[in-house]
């Protein structure tokens, strides 16, 4: 079986990127726009796949030229 190793992005990787605030990523992914996984929770420690990251750029890009 073959391991796929995919990066995960803190809240605040995500908000940095894309330039906007935490809270903004929060809402995002509270109002099921930007899929997160919550590892350990209850503790805080939500992140974003890359591929979901990607997808979510990708369905919020707008047309060019």
């Amino acid at each position: 079986m073959q391991q796929v190793h995919e990066e995960y992005f803190t809240l605040e990787e995500v908000a940095e990127r894309l330039k906007v605030t935490r809270r903004t990523v929060n809402r995002w992914i509270e109002d099921g726009k930007l899929t997160a996984v919550k590892f350990a929770p209850g503790q805080g420690h939500i992140r974003v796949a890359e591929s979901d990251f990607k997808e979510f750029v990708d369905r919020h890009r707008t047309g060019r030229g």
